[in-house]
């Protein structure tokens, strides 16, 4: 009697100890499903804010002008032709506008291997004379961050070239990943950071004989933070002087790119502030080469 008293007490308290262990259960799967629901609301109210951007999605640089003064170490993906006009007013120790062009092409992909940019300037534009050439290759490395290496004013003639043995330099771009752009999946704040010969380190003889001395810092650098839509305001050390540039494209389905900066404003080098203005078009030739 004893014996059967126990198994039905054992029986009992194994029946409760089911019940609860169920309870617990059903309360663990409950408190998942609500986390899970509640997570995916989360979710579902982020992407309608933002667009469909993924968790752990790398941001790119905006589509908005970078810098003007400096270099950026980011490059394009496909292949393109472009054009540049680029104009200061007025130039160092003097009255007068400089006007300066290019033209070249840019292909690869810089997420998979390398962007290579190779140009050739036009210092007297009307007259289509003392031409140079730009040769850039390009590396995204890390987490939003990209790498340059780059020669620009190469074989330049000696008596309109500063540098006429050309500029070298590297360069160091990161995209900020926690400042969102105004369009989703892009950074609206970016920075470059690099050192090189040539116009980032040497003064110009007039700089010299004004006691300025010979040499700039050679490190340049720049910070691009959007204010509007994919303009940027820009802040730019060139390594012989500081400037701010910004850059719109005035017509909306144009790929058509104006690019405006003051620069010189301080007492670095150079004698005065000054005005730039470049006007910029690339074409693209991927779907033809497709």
């Amino acid at each position: 009697m004893n014996k059967a008293i126990r198994i039905n007490h054992l029986l009992k308290i194994g029946f409760l100890f089911a019940l609860v262990f169920n309870m617990l259960c059903l309360n663990i799967a409950s408190a998942q499903n609500a986390f899970e629901n509640d997570l995916k609301k989360k979710m579902d109210s982020l992407i309608a804010e933002k667009g469909p951007l993924l968790i752990g999605q790398t941001m790119l640089p905006n589509n908005g002008i970078q810098s003007l003064m400096t270099p950026s170490a980011w490059g394009s993906t496909g292949t393109y032709v472009f054009g540049v006009v680029g104009g200061v007013y007025p130039s160092a120790y003097s009255k007068k506008a400089d006007l300066i062009s290019a033209l070249g092409v840019t292909f690869g992909n810089p997420a998979k291997s390398v962007n290579v940019s190779a140009s050739v300037n036009i210092t007297r534009v009307t007259e289509l004379r003392d031409l140079s050439v730009n040769l850039v290759v390009n590396r995204q490395i890390f987490r939003a961050s990209s790498i340059s290496v780059g020669g620009v004013q190469l074989f330049a003639n000696s008596t309109v070239s500063d540098s006429p043995d050309g500029t070298y330099y590297i360069a160091f771009s990161h995209a900020v990943q926690t400042v969102r752009s105004k369009t989703a999946g892009y950074s609206a704040l970016g920075y470059t950071i690099g050192f090189g010969t040539g116009r980032f380190l040497y003064k110009s003889p007039y700089d010299i004989a004004a006691g300025k001395g010979k040499y700039g810092t050679g490190v340049f650098a720049n910070i691009s933070f959007e204010v509007l839509k994919q303009i940027n305001i820009n802040a730019e050390w060139s390594g012989l002087n500081l400037g701010f540039s910004t850059g719109v494209r005035p017509i909306r389905t144009s790929p058509l790119t104006l690019g405006l900066g003051v620069y010189n404003l301080t007492k670095y080098s150079g004698d005065k502030p000054a005005v730039l203005a470049t006007l910029s078009y690339p074409i693209s030739l991927s779907k033809k080469v497709q």
